[in-house]
Protein backbone atom coordinates (compact mmCIF):
# COMPACT_ATOMS: atom_id res chain seq x y z
CA UNK A 1 0.00 0.00 0.00
CA UNK A 2 1.30 3.45 -0.90
CA UNK A 3 3.02 5.16 2.01
CA UNK A 4 2.12 2.55 4.64
CA UNK A 5 5.67 2.44 6.07
CA UNK A 6 7.01 5.16 8.33
CA UNK A 7 10.64 6.35 8.38
CA UNK A 8 12.86 4.35 10.71
CA UNK A 9 16.55 4.10 11.51
CA UNK A 10 18.22 0.70 11.16
CA UNK A 11 17.76 -1.62 14.10
CA UNK A 12 21.12 -2.25 15.80
CA UNK A 13 21.69 -5.10 18.26
CA UNK A 14 24.95 -5.90 20.03
CA UNK A 15 25.83 -9.51 19.17
CA UNK A 16 29.57 -9.89 19.73
CA UNK A 17 32.30 -8.23 21.80
CA UNK A 18 33.50 -4.92 20.48
CA UNK A 19 37.08 -4.73 19.25
CA UNK A 20 39.24 -1.74 18.56
CA UNK A 21 38.15 0.69 15.87
CA UNK A 22 39.48 -0.33 12.46
CA UNK A 23 39.14 0.48 8.77
CA UNK A 24 37.89 -1.95 6.13
CA UNK A 25 41.32 -2.58 4.65
CA UNK A 26 42.10 -6.28 4.76
CA UNK A 27 38.85 -7.36 6.39
CA UNK A 28 36.95 -10.41 5.13
CA UNK A 29 33.38 -9.82 3.96
CA UNK A 30 30.96 -12.68 3.25
CA UNK A 31 28.37 -11.32 0.82
CA UNK A 32 25.38 -13.67 0.80
CA UNK A 33 23.12 -11.14 -0.89
CA UNK A 34 21.86 -10.91 -4.46
CA UNK A 35 20.40 -8.44 -6.93
CA UNK A 36 21.13 -4.82 -5.92
CA UNK A 37 21.06 -3.50 -2.34
CA UNK A 38 23.36 -6.07 -0.72
CA UNK A 39 25.76 -6.43 -3.66
CA UNK A 40 26.11 -2.63 -3.84
CA UNK A 41 26.98 -2.60 -0.14
CA UNK A 42 29.56 -5.32 -0.77
CA UNK A 43 31.02 -3.51 -3.77
CA UNK A 44 31.47 -0.30 -1.79
CA UNK A 45 33.17 -2.22 1.02
CA UNK A 46 35.47 -3.85 -1.54
CA UNK A 47 36.37 -0.46 -2.96
CA UNK A 48 37.18 0.64 0.60
CA UNK A 49 39.77 -2.14 0.87
CA UNK A 50 37.93 -5.26 2.08
CA UNK A 51 38.21 -8.74 0.57
CA UNK A 52 34.66 -9.62 -0.46
CA UNK A 53 33.49 -13.19 -1.08
CA UNK A 54 30.29 -13.40 -3.12
CA UNK A 55 28.40 -16.51 -2.01
CA UNK A 56 25.93 -18.23 -4.36
CA UNK A 57 24.70 -21.74 -5.08
CA UNK A 58 24.41 -23.63 -8.35
CA UNK A 59 20.68 -23.97 -7.71
CA UNK A 60 20.14 -20.25 -7.04
CA UNK A 61 22.83 -18.01 -8.49
CA UNK A 62 22.43 -14.25 -8.29
CA UNK A 63 19.57 -13.34 -10.63
CA UNK A 64 21.55 -10.48 -12.13
CA UNK A 65 23.77 -13.04 -13.86
CA UNK A 66 20.84 -13.49 -16.25
CA UNK A 67 20.38 -9.78 -16.90
CA UNK A 68 22.51 -7.09 -18.52
CA UNK A 69 26.15 -8.11 -18.07
CA UNK A 70 27.24 -4.55 -17.37
CA UNK A 71 25.04 -4.41 -14.27
CA UNK A 72 26.36 -7.66 -12.83
CA UNK A 73 29.93 -6.59 -13.57
CA UNK A 74 29.57 -3.23 -11.86
CA UNK A 75 28.03 -4.75 -8.71
CA UNK A 76 30.40 -7.69 -8.41
CA UNK A 77 33.73 -7.04 -10.11
CA UNK A 78 36.69 -7.62 -7.85
CA UNK A 79 34.78 -9.99 -5.56
CA UNK A 80 35.72 -13.65 -5.10
CA UNK A 81 33.00 -16.05 -6.27
CA UNK A 82 32.26 -18.94 -3.93
CA UNK A 83 29.64 -21.61 -4.61
CA UNK A 84 28.20 -23.21 -1.49
CA UNK A 85 25.64 -25.95 -0.96
CA UNK A 86 23.00 -24.38 1.27
CA UNK A 87 21.61 -27.84 1.97
CA UNK A 88 24.94 -28.82 3.57
CA UNK A 89 25.79 -25.70 5.53
CA UNK A 90 29.11 -26.77 7.08
CA UNK A 91 31.31 -25.15 4.42
CA UNK A 92 29.30 -21.93 4.45
CA UNK A 93 29.33 -21.99 8.24
CA UNK A 94 33.12 -22.15 8.17
CA UNK A 95 33.20 -18.98 6.06
CA UNK A 96 30.77 -17.14 8.31
CA UNK A 97 32.75 -18.17 11.39
CA UNK A 98 35.82 -16.26 10.16
CA UNK A 99 34.10 -13.36 8.38
CA UNK A 100 34.60 -9.87 9.79
CA UNK A 101 31.49 -8.61 7.97
CA UNK A 102 28.44 -10.55 6.75
CA UNK A 103 25.84 -9.21 4.32
CA UNK A 104 22.54 -11.06 3.90
CA UNK A 105 19.36 -10.10 2.08
CA UNK A 106 17.15 -13.18 2.30
CA UNK A 107 14.04 -13.63 4.40
CA UNK A 108 14.85 -13.20 8.10
CA UNK A 109 14.44 -16.92 8.82
CA UNK A 110 16.32 -18.31 5.80
CA UNK A 111 19.75 -18.62 7.41
CA UNK A 112 18.36 -19.33 10.87
CA UNK A 113 16.61 -22.48 9.57
CA UNK A 114 19.98 -23.74 8.35
CA UNK A 115 21.72 -23.07 11.63
CA UNK A 116 23.66 -20.16 10.17
CA UNK A 117 22.11 -17.15 11.88
CA UNK A 118 24.18 -14.50 13.65
CA UNK A 119 23.36 -15.99 17.05
CA UNK A 120 24.67 -19.43 15.99
CA UNK A 121 27.94 -18.85 14.11
CA UNK A 122 31.16 -18.71 16.08
CA UNK A 123 31.65 -15.52 18.06
CA UNK A 124 34.12 -13.11 16.50
CA UNK A 125 35.25 -9.92 18.16
CA UNK A 126 34.21 -6.84 16.23
CA UNK A 127 32.13 -8.64 13.58
CA UNK A 128 29.45 -6.59 11.82
CA UNK A 129 26.43 -8.39 10.33
CA UNK A 130 24.13 -6.51 7.96
CA UNK A 131 20.65 -7.91 7.37
CA UNK A 132 18.68 -6.30 4.54
CA UNK A 133 14.98 -7.13 4.29
CA UNK A 134 11.99 -5.68 2.51
CA UNK A 135 9.97 -4.74 5.58
CA UNK A 136 12.06 -5.51 8.65
CA UNK A 137 12.14 -8.46 11.03
CA UNK A 138 9.18 -7.64 13.27
CA UNK A 139 5.51 -6.91 12.67
CA UNK A 140 2.93 -8.35 10.30
CA UNK A 141 5.06 -7.78 7.19
CA UNK A 142 8.26 -9.26 8.63
CA UNK A 143 8.44 -12.29 6.33
CA UNK A 144 7.32 -10.51 3.17
CA UNK A 145 9.63 -10.49 0.19
CA UNK A 146 10.15 -7.08 -1.40
CA UNK A 147 11.94 -5.64 -4.40
CA UNK A 148 13.11 -2.08 -4.80
CA UNK A 149 9.98 -0.83 -6.53
CA UNK A 150 7.35 -2.18 -4.15
CA UNK A 151 9.50 -1.23 -1.13
CA UNK A 152 9.63 2.31 -2.49
CA UNK A 153 5.85 2.37 -2.90
CA UNK A 154 5.39 1.10 0.65
CA UNK A 155 7.65 3.90 1.87
CA UNK A 156 5.81 6.49 -0.22
CA UNK A 157 8.88 7.29 -2.32
CA UNK A 158 7.08 7.99 -5.60
CA UNK A 159 6.68 10.96 -7.89
CA UNK A 160 3.51 12.65 -9.01
CA UNK A 161 2.96 12.20 -12.73
CA UNK A 162 -0.08 14.23 -13.77
CA UNK A 163 -1.81 13.41 -10.50
CA UNK A 164 -0.90 9.74 -10.55
CA UNK A 165 1.86 8.19 -8.40
CA UNK A 166 4.66 6.63 -10.45
CA UNK A 167 8.06 5.16 -9.68
CA UNK A 168 10.65 7.78 -8.70
CA UNK A 169 13.49 5.72 -10.16
CA UNK A 170 14.31 2.16 -11.09
CA UNK A 171 13.99 0.11 -7.88
CA UNK A 172 15.15 3.21 -5.99
CA UNK A 173 14.90 1.59 -2.54
CA UNK A 174 17.67 -0.84 -3.50
CA UNK A 175 20.57 1.56 -4.14
CA UNK A 176 19.54 3.84 -1.28
CA UNK A 177 19.60 0.89 1.12
CA UNK A 178 22.91 -0.38 -0.24
CA UNK A 179 24.52 3.02 0.30
CA UNK A 180 23.21 3.29 3.85
CA UNK A 181 24.26 -0.27 4.66
CA UNK A 182 27.85 0.30 3.54
CA UNK A 183 28.04 3.51 5.56
CA UNK A 184 26.60 1.75 8.62
CA UNK A 185 29.23 -1.00 8.40
CA UNK A 186 32.08 1.50 8.21
CA UNK A 187 30.63 3.52 11.07
CA UNK A 188 30.18 0.43 13.25
CA UNK A 189 33.75 -0.68 12.61
CA UNK A 190 35.08 2.67 13.80
CA UNK A 191 33.28 1.98 17.12
CA UNK A 192 34.71 -1.53 17.34
CA UNK A 193 31.90 -3.43 15.60
CA UNK A 194 30.06 -6.28 17.28
CA UNK A 195 26.73 -5.22 15.77
CA UNK A 196 23.83 -6.83 13.93
CA UNK A 197 22.44 -4.01 11.77
CA UNK A 198 19.00 -4.56 10.23
CA UNK A 199 17.74 -2.42 7.35
CA UNK A 200 14.19 -2.48 5.99
CA UNK A 201 14.17 -1.16 2.42
CA UNK A 202 10.66 0.24 2.83
CA UNK A 203 11.76 2.23 5.91
CA UNK A 204 14.77 3.61 4.04
CA UNK A 205 12.45 4.68 1.21
CA UNK A 206 10.09 6.30 3.72
CA UNK A 207 12.99 8.27 5.18
CA UNK A 208 13.72 9.78 1.78
CA UNK A 209 10.05 10.35 1.02
CA UNK A 210 9.88 12.38 4.21
CA UNK A 211 12.59 14.80 3.08
CA UNK A 212 11.73 18.22 1.71
CA UNK A 213 12.24 18.47 -2.05
CA UNK A 214 12.58 21.35 -4.48
CA UNK A 215 10.81 19.60 -7.31
CA UNK A 216 13.76 20.26 -9.61
CA UNK A 217 15.07 17.53 -11.87
CA UNK A 218 18.44 16.05 -10.97
CA UNK A 219 20.86 15.13 -13.73
CA UNK A 220 22.00 11.52 -13.78
CA UNK A 221 25.43 10.29 -14.78
CA UNK A 222 26.20 6.92 -16.30
CA UNK A 223 28.68 4.97 -14.12
CA UNK A 224 32.04 4.13 -15.59
CA UNK A 225 32.33 0.67 -17.13
CA UNK A 226 33.67 -2.03 -14.82
CA UNK A 227 35.87 -5.08 -15.31
CA UNK A 228 34.09 -8.40 -15.71
CA UNK A 229 32.49 -9.91 -12.64
CA UNK A 230 33.64 -13.34 -11.45
CA UNK A 231 32.46 -16.57 -13.05
CA UNK A 232 30.26 -18.68 -10.80
CA UNK A 233 32.47 -20.59 -8.36
CA UNK A 234 35.69 -19.38 -9.96
CA UNK A 235 37.37 -18.79 -6.60
CA UNK A 236 36.24 -21.77 -4.50
CA UNK A 237 39.79 -22.99 -4.02
CA UNK A 238 41.10 -19.57 -3.06
CA UNK A 239 38.25 -19.02 -0.60
CA UNK A 240 38.79 -22.44 0.99
CA UNK A 241 42.43 -21.53 1.57
CA UNK A 242 41.39 -18.13 2.88
CA UNK A 243 39.08 -19.77 5.42
CA UNK A 244 41.79 -22.18 6.55
CA UNK A 245 44.26 -19.33 6.95
CA UNK A 246 41.80 -17.27 8.98
CA UNK A 247 41.05 -19.93 11.58
CA UNK A 248 42.87 -19.65 14.90
CA UNK A 249 45.71 -22.13 15.34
Amino acid sequence: MLGETVPAAPRITRMWPRGTGRPLTGLLVADLSSMWAGPLCGQLLRQAGATVVKVESHARPDGTRNGPQVFFDWMNHGKLSYVADFGEPSALGALLDVADVVIESSRPTALVRRGLGPDVVASREGRVWVRITGHGTTGEHADWVAFGDDAAVSGGLVKNHHGTPSFAGDAIADPLTGLHAAHAVAESLTRGGGDLIEFAMSAVAATYADLATTGADIATVEPASAPAGPALGADNGAVTRLIAGSRPC
